[in-house]
């Protein structure tokens, strides 16, 4: 039996080699995981020229995914440091590896990333046309735009960031409406830009049939791109976001009668009480397809803490419905981040994917808590450290302030509730300062 898509074949009740490793890593039997990837609630981006791939599963229901997102910039062109953050992101579990690249042999490197990158491998193309073509924004053709998807659809990308949802109609409304912040997406802006400028309409999505037909050929999974998703918590759920929203869902339904698995991207910024609703307006208007969040970021004012800010939306989104969490650095809306930003804008993203599938329910999700609440309990240090999610840090921050017993740390000492209650549990004589 042939198939061209994972949502193809387990439309057809093929199990992909890539399904079953996903099923093994997820607890799940592999039938009702096939059901799952056939109605679109969950996505396999595995390109078929990514020979290396190590496949994962994204969707609600699933353990939640995290993105890591670099690549070089006309500032920061160090090849060199880019692929130092990808093996540090491989290294710490990171799902998916988004190259962002604007500057420089963005082909060279993106070849390399999908022939030796085990991890999800995501592009954003319309960046790559403007660095490919080298020539002004309103003279790229709309031919040359599709050319791009194709390109990287060839180079064995597993999954790309389409600004589809954008046309002239939520273009007008926008300008309408007036935000704070305008559109703060860059291919949203990239395409916006060529739009007014050459008054034609968004090239992908009046040619989307034709980029459905890429992404089948390749088994590309499409990112349905939010060209307008919040950049303050002034504009968060306004019209422009929703009605963009509005039209990713009917492109969703397009893609899935062509076989082609769809993520869709979401917020941005976006106050917290607003989180849980747009997950569940999401999950309405876009049928259950995994949704891809960048954050969201709960407040504009904690430049070099956004990771913090990001993480503190991304538990809620997660919990919530959310199956993908962009990471976001310290370094946001500051520099490109460097290898430290990149492995602290991971652990920020990990505890809050963790946090969510623990109120989610994930399968297998709580055993690792309970189990370092059992070593935290027997005062096993060694399997604490084994078990943080930065086993490092933990080792270090211990090691920088040795106690005076090896059972007890700096902050507690003799007053340890754990040893003391140990003791007093096992008919021990607990003597706080006689010892």
């Amino acid at each position: 039996m042939s198939y061209t898509t994972q949502m193809d074949a387990a439309r057809q009740g093929i199990l992909t080699k890539e399904l079953k490793a996903v099923a093994e890593k997820e607890g799940w039997a592999p039938e009702e995981l096939m059901k799952l990837v056939a109605d679109g609630k969950v996505a396999i981006p595995a390109n078929r020229l990514h020979t290396c791939l190590d496949p994962n599963g994204i969707g609600s229901m699933l353990k939640t995914k995290i993105n890591v997102n670099l690549g070089t910039s006309r500032d920061c062109r160090d090849l060199d440091m880019e692929l130092a953050k990808v093996n540090r992101a491989v290294e710490m579990g990171a799902e998916s590896i988004m190259d962002l690249s604007s500057w420089g042999d963005t082909r060279t490197f993106r070849r390399k990333l999908t022939a030796e990158c085990p991890a999800i491998i995501g592009t954003v193309p319309i960046y790559d046309a403007v660095v490919y073509y080298h020539k002004p924004l309103k003279d790229i053709t709309a031919e040359e735009w599709l050319q791009i998807v194709e390109m990287h659809a060839k180079d064995g990308v597993d999954f790309m960031t389409i600004h589809v949802g954008i046309n002239r109609r939520t273009a007008d409304r926008f300008k309408e409406a007036k935000r704070l912040t305008n559109i703060v997406s860059r291919g949203g802006s990239i395409i916006f830009a060529w739009m007014e400028m050459t008054g034609e309409e968004n090239p992908f999505y009046a040619q989307f049939d034709r980029i459905l037909d890429i992404c089948r050929e390749y088994d590309v999974t499409l990112s349905l791109g939010d060209a307008c998703r919040p950049g303050c918590l002034a504009d968060a759920s306004d019209i422009s976001q929703v009605e963009e929203l509005v039209t990713l869902g009917e492109l969703t339904a397009r893609a899935w009668k062509k076989d082609v698995q769809v993520i869709v991207e979401g917020p941005g910024h976006m106050p917290l009480d607003q989180i849980a609703a747009n997950m569940k307006l999401q999950q309405t208007i876009c049928k259950g397809a995994p949704f891809y969040v960048l954050g969201p970021l709960v407040t504009d004012v904690a430049p070099g803490y956004d990771h913090i800010t990001a993480a503190i939306g991304g538990a809620v989104a997660a919990a919530a419905g959310a199956s993908f969490l962009c990471y976001v650095t310290p370094a946001e809306h500051l520099r490109l981040p460097d290898e430290d930003d990149v492995k602290e804008g991971i652990i920020a993203s990990k505890i809050a994917a963790h946090a969510a599938d623990i109120a989610k329910g994930v399968k297998g999700a709580r055993q690792w808590d309970d189990q370092m609440s059992r070593a935290r309990k027997e005062l096993d240090w060694e399997t604490m450290f084994r078990l943080s999610v930065d086993p490092e840090k933990a080792r270090r921050y211990r090691a920088s302030a040795k106690p005076e017993k090896e059972d007890t740390c700096s902050m507690c000492g003799n007053f340890c509730a754990v040893k003391n209650m140990n003791r007093i549990l096992d008919g021990e004589i607990v003597s706080i300062f006689d010892e």
